[in-house]
């Protein structure tokens, strides 16, 4: 499927990824082909968005961790949707010394 209409999601705590599955059927409707999603790997603790990240190995916990991602990726997949993430290497976070 090529890429024709984008929705960007931006998932933090109070919108993790199950609530964004939850929306996959409301977006397909829409005619969007593709979820652009905020980044959501491991930010800093209480990011409010994503850009702060401290493990670019994994899913960020506070949005559901690996398992809230596959939820998440399943539902996109049932209803044919691609998925776009805003990944920004560079931007780490100094909040925390997780990265020191």
């Amino acid at each position: 499927m090529s890429l024709t209409a984008t929705y960007r999601l931006q998932l933090r705590a109070d919108f993790p990824f199950d609530a964004a599955a939850g929306i996959s059927d409301y977006l397909s409707e829409l005619g969007i082909t593709h979820a652009y999603c905020s980044p959501y790997l491991q930010a800093a603790p209480g990011s409010t968005h994503g850009y702060d990240v401290i493990d670019y190995t994994r899913p960020n916990v506070e949005l559901g961790g690996e398992e809230g991602f596959r939820r998440l990726a399943a539902a996109l997949k049932n209803v044919r949707l691609g998925q776009v993430l805003d990944i920004v290497p560079n931007h780490m976070a100094i909040s925390t010394t997780a990265n020191w």
